[in-house]
């Protein structure tokens, strides 16, 4: 806050100007003492900042590292990176017909869109605020009655008349201080963050579909090995029923083989139950009621994870992340109404003026006669309000720091997202490498332990436990599948990846599996669009 000159001081500036200078020339010493005495804004900075009053706003620096921790891995490239359409990375067709079909119908996506055109009105409406603020055309009658012991009411030749009067008003608040520009830099400002948060929904919706669906797959397959485990040990209780019978074995061994099917059976409804909550949550994502999707969906096996990932270097995020765009323009929505607050300390200059016809007899109503009319220039000056005023400024400062802060927060939560997502996907590929290894040792022990029980090499409890070894092997695989393609959707999450479909941008020609989406797939809704600008 710049030092407010003296009363005394500004008083003889003034009365200096007058006696010496010519009017036009009285404007700046005039100006120089309404800076002065509102105490925020030096003459020199009003005039740089474009005739406004308090502080321009520059972006703050934030912090974001200079590379990826895991940026030695061959798996990770720091070459730029086209994510508008990552999801295609996996090949799958149904999957980019789920994308496109929630971008299409999610009700989440479409709120934000609202918030979009609700902004842009407001902003609309602050640009309007530029112009005469009040353009009122009236009309009026009245029937008047004067009474007739009052005094002088002999000079009333009539006692009653009527009056008819149209006209128009206008007042005009000359934006001296910037105080109107500024609010339609805000709000202008506040258009940015409700499109840059219309932009976070759809990365988060993209990744949310892409998460589900690949929930589902993963479900699927873990559904996959409990069966076949189960075909397996319904072979082996009937194996040991026979032997039982023959008296090879006692009954031990049917009971033991009885024990591991009824547990294997036990973890299909807690995995349908998962399977049929990804799929209403999927639903939910489409902007559909829930349904099954058993047979539009059919089975497939889960997506193969690229072997590597291109993801640019950390400080993209500042430009590529939504959210840390949005937070970005937010902050500067909040610094355009420090200088409000500012403005509030100066003077308001307006132009009024009013014109109309009044008369008594309707026939005269448009005659020059009956014209009348006013205009000229109004100052208003809250100069008993400057304590409430300094804390507004205060209140808007600090309202700007903490949003500093906010914003430089979310640039390092969006590299620590990165990082997390890049060290989940290099430590699922190496994890998945382990699960398959032991999947093939277990699958293979499994064919061996049930060849020498059969000719009674073992007794029953090896097979048991290779057994139940090789159903907890298989669930992790694929379980660690899953984890593996989750850890790309984690990535693309954490770089802002997918926005660019609000564009009409083209998916790139990807390589994928060959198989075409099921017609049934939920078709998107006809809708209008309504794009916003990028």
């Amino acid at each position: 806050m710049a030092k407010r000159a003296s009363p005394a001081g500004g008083a003889r500036c003034v009365g200096r100007a007058r006696r010496g200078q010519p009017p036009l020339l009285r404007v700046p010493f005039l100006l120089a003492l309404l800076l002065s005495v509102g105490g925020c804004t030096s003459l020199r900075e009003y005039i740089h900042n474009g005739f406004k009053v308090g502080p321009d706003y520059k972006r703050p620096p934030a912090s974001a590292g200079e590379h990826w921790i895991d940026a030695a891995d061959v798996r990770v490239r720091s070459e730029p990176v086209d994510d508008s359409h990552w999801w295609t990375l996996f090949g799958d067709p149904i999957l980019n017909s789920l994308v496109n079909a929630a971008y299409q119908q999610n009700l989440t996506l479409r709120e934000a869109g609202f918030r979009v055109l609700a902004s842009r009105a407001q902003l609309g409406y602050e640009c309007g605020n530029l112009f005469p603020q009040t353009q009122q055309a009236y009309a009026d009658y009245t029937r008047k009655a004067i009474s007739g012991t009052v005094a002088n009411h002999q000079f009333t030749p009539e006692r009653y008349y009527d009056v008819y009067d149209f006209g128009f008003n206008l007042a005009w608040e000359i934006d001296f201080w910037g105080r109107l520009r500024r609010a339609v830099a805000a709000s202008a400002d506040e258009l940015d963050a409700k499109v840059e948060n219309y932009d976070d929904v759809l990365v988060t919706l993209v990744a949310d579909v892409a998460q589900s669906y690949l929930q589902i797959r993963t479900f699927q397959a873990e559904l996959r090995y409990v069966r076949e485990n189960l075909a397996l040990q319904t072979k082996t209780l009937d194996l040991t029923k026979i032997r039982f019978a023959n008296g090879a074995v006692s009954e031990l061994d049917v009971s033991q083989a009885t024990l591991n099917l009824a547990r294997t059976e036990a973890l299909i409804p807690p995995l349908e139950l998962s399977l049929r909550r990804a799929s209403n949550q999927l639903c939910i994502l489409l902007g559909i009621p829930p349904e099954s999707l058993a047979e539009k969906l059919a089975f497939a096996p889960i997506p193969t994870a690229p072997g590597e990932l291109a993801v640019g270097i950390p400080r993209d995020l500042l430009r590529r992340r939504p959210d840390v765009r949005r937070a970005e323009r937010e902050l500067a929505a909040q610094g355009e109404r420090i200088g409000i607050a500012v403005a509030n300390l100066y003077p308001t200059l307006s132009i009024n003026g009013s014109i109309g016809y009044q008369t008594t007899p309707l026939a005269q109503l448009v005659r020059p006669e009956s014209q009348y009319g006013t205009i000229g220039p109004s100052l208003q000056w809250d100069i008993l309000n400057y304590g409430r005023n300094l804390n507004r400024i205060r209140y808007e400062d600090a309202r700007f720091e903490e949003l500093v802060v906010k914003y430089q927060n979310s640039v390092l939560n969006a590299n620590r997202e990165a990082e997390n997502g890049l060290a989940a996907f290099l430590q699922a590929k190496s994890e998945v490498d382990a699960r398959e290894r032991a999947v093939r040792a277990a699958q293979r022990s499994s064919d061996l332990v049930l060849i020498q029980y059969r000719e009674g090499k073992i007794d029953f409890n090896r097979v048991f436990v290779i057994q139940r070894q090789l159903e907890q092997e298989q669930d992790q695989l694929a379980i660690s599948l899953g984890n593996a393609v989750q850890s790309v959707v984690q990535v693309y999450r954490a770089l802002g990846g997918g926005w660019q479909l609000r564009c009409g941008r083209e998916p790139p020609p990807l390589a994928t599996s060959g198989e075409a989406p099921p017609d049934e797939l939920p078709a998107p809704r006809p809708v209008e669009e309504k794009r916003v600008k990028e």
